[in-house]
């Protein structure tokens, strides 16, 4: 359904929208308060804080143009900060939390930011030990407790608040005018990317960058102003800002901030949503819990999951394909009952869909949930792209692929060999038999970004002379679906020359119930091999069953007994049986502690940092190939 309310910027979204429900009790966001409640902020509400914050900071300098750095989770503050900046004409920069001080300087310092509003104070000590290393950050705003003694540039939210509000009622004349100078031309945001390769880069997005994207997702993703989002993904993403914030806000719907992310579950019991956004390893997680229960229960509980997933499966077929019969209604109202029931009472019991990015959801996963009466939505996109450039139709997804392409946007792909265009696919074409071979994906649209940040040379390289944006990603068109294989840079050359590409092998294995997380290796080497970080919880009943003492056991001793190793030996090597000899894996490491965005070995949205576990663990991975040169294969 099209927006609330006609917009070409976000600040004419935003007070279009408060206009539009004003003298409404209708909420727009919701937090949960100290007292473990759940509290609403009405529309009339919102604006209010949103002026309020926006007269604080033009009392305090910042104008049209001026950066705006934001170091915050999830939370009602976090929208009211970047509503606030975009009104004024100011460019937000949002910050992830889970940085270490050095790169919150860095980007302090590459977008010039003026002011900074910073939540928690393990977050405002991080700014209290750069500060002297930013010189353009005059303004510090924190939402939770200062320090002893604060320093004159440092501010209390409320304080801000309450002199923002008189401010603001002084001039409130003046600085209405302010969000209608707004060109939707100018910046909205430098979305800073992870930098897993280097210094992170500046994706300087403008406001017809995201209100494009905006539009053209509520032309196929059918949210509507009674849905209900539970926001969890980190906001200074671009897939949850423009998708679980800008979108959900446009469409009129009710915004919930989870607590935290180990909140989650509660939170989803607590708030019943209808719509989710999340990244693959959440329904990775949820699957193998589910296929792990099962696993766990009787022989009769495991064969009754397993007749209720082929039931759904059979379901979701006759649905596409004419609709399903009598007796199969039954079955399947029969196999919801029994078994799909539990878990759509875990995710709220209210779910109508749910839409999955940042990553490649394993075709596995989308069909099991399929199966089980929840549709996931994929999509695809880049930070450069405001994101989305694809999503599947909800009414006919195609799990394995990203979709179509967005109305309003062009998607080509480029052979790899010699730089020929193979295919291309405008938004709102759809033939079922364009399929193509595999090679580049490149963009066009108004969503595309225009440069980075002070990046003129990265500029150049992003794009060709024809104007295309070259993403790095690798995929092919299949029956006017997208299909996307990996990441270029991603890409193992082998030390016999063949191209092989990590993530379609890893996603063969993150359904096992006893992976957790897994990273393929082997660029320059004879074959390859795998890092593994096991479901420990999963891993313990699996060698229990083979006679383990695992009661015994740390989990370290766990990834070193025979028996345990056994285990993932007979795993690779049901998948190797099949595989081209280039894709077999010959060899593999157990690791006891996991891959996290805390100790930098993944990025905000759980995907691998490659080249930072490749040095981490060159010792291990080393070892690997010295056990092969020993016996002599």
């Amino acid at each position: 359904m099209p927006a609330q309310v006609p917009f070409n910027t976000i600040p004419q979204l935003f007070t279009r929208l408060a206009d539009h429900y004003e003298g409404q009790q209708r909420p727009a966001l919701r937090y949960k308060a100290d007292d473990d409640t759940w509290q609403d902020i009405t529309w009339s509400e919102l604006q209010e804080r949103v002026q309020s914050l926006a007269g604080h900071l033009h009392e305090h300098g910042v104008r049209s143009g001026d950066r705006v750095a934001l170091l915050s989770e999830n939370r009602p503050e976090w929208a009211i900060t970047d509503l606030a900046t975009q009104i004024l004409g100011g460019i937000n920069v949002p910050i992830f939390t889970s940085l270490p001080p050095q790169k919150i300087a860095y980007i302090l310092r590459d977008s010039g930011a003026s002011a900074l509003i910073v939540s928690v104070p393990v977050q405002r000590k991080k700014v209290e030990e750069i500060i002297d290393e930013c010189p353009d950050l005059e303004h510090v705003i924190v939402m939770s407790e200062l320090p002893e003694n604060p320093p004159g540039y440092m501010h209390h939210w409320d304080d801000a608040m309450s002199a923002g509000a008189a401010y603001w009622t002084e001039h409130a004349e003046s600085l209405i005018t302010l969000r209608e100078d707004v060109d939707p031309s100018d910046s909205c945001a430098f979305l800073y990317t992870s930098g897993t390769t280097g210094q992170p880069k500046g994706v300087m997005l403008s406001h017809q960058n995201f209100a494009s994207n905006i539009k053209a997702l509520l032309k196929v993703i059918p949210f509507g102003d009674s849905d209900h989002h539970l926001s969890f993904l980190p906001l200074s993403h671009a897939f949850e800002r423009t998708t679980g914030y800008y979108t959900v806000m446009a469409a009129g719907a009710t915004i919930s901030y989870a607590e935290n992310i180990d909140a989650v579950s509660r939170n989803l019991l607590e708030t019943s949503p209808t719509v989710m956004i999340s990244v693959p390893r959440l329904f990775e997680k949820v699957y193998t819990r589910v296929k792990r229960k099962a696993s766990e229960g009787s022989a009769i509980q495991e064969k009754l999951f397993n007749w209720a997933v082929d039931t759904g499966q059979q379901m979701a077929e006759a649905r596409s394909n004419g609709g399903p019969g009598p007796w199969l209604k039954l079955k399947y109202r029969l196999a919801h009952r029994l078994v799909f029931s539990k878990l759509h009472e875990k995710l709220g019991g209210n779910l109508r869909f749910a839409a999955s990015g940042g990553a490649a959801l394993p075709e596995k996963i989308g069909t099991f949930f399929q199966a089980a009466g929840i549709k996931i939505i994929e999509g695809y996109g880049l930070t450069e792209t405001a994101p989305v450039l694809t999503v599947n139709p909800l009414d006919a997804p195609r799990y394995g692929t990203v979709g179509h392409v967005l109305p309003g946007v062009t998607v080509a792909i480029q052979r790899l060999s010699d730089e020929t265009i193979v295919g291309t696919l405008s938004g709102g074409d759809y033939p079922s038999d364009l399929t193509t071979e595999e090679g580049e994906i490149l963009a066009r649209g108004p969503n595309v970004m225009e440069k980075y940040w002070q990046r003129p040379e990265d500029t150049r390289a992003a794009f060709d002379t024809d104007g295309w944006y070259h993403t790095g990603d690798v995929g092919r068109f299949d029956n006017g679906y997208l299909m996307v294989t990996d990441r270029i840079k991603h890409m193992i050359v082998s030390g016999g020359g063949k191209n092989i590409y990590p993530g379609p092998i890893e996603d063969e294995f993150k359904t096992l119930p006893w992976i957790d997380q897994i990273m393929i290796v082997g660029e320059g080497r004879p074959f390859l091999a795998a890092l593994i970080v096991p479901d420990f919880e999963s891993l313990r009943l699996h060698a229990r069953d083979r006679g383990v003492d695992v009661d015994t056991l740390d989990d370290e001793d766990l990834t070193e007994h025979e028996e345990v190793r056994a285990i993932f030996e007979e795993a690779f090597r049901e998948y190797s049986y099949d595989a081209p000899a280039h894709e077999k894996i010959r060899d593999f490491t157990l690791l006891s502690e996991p891959f996290t965005t805390e100790d930098g070995s993944m990025t905000p949205t759980m995907k691998l940092k490659r080249n930072v576990i490749t040095e981490r663990y060159a010792d291990e991975i080393d070892a690997m190939y010295e056990r092969f040169q020993r016996r002599g294969v």
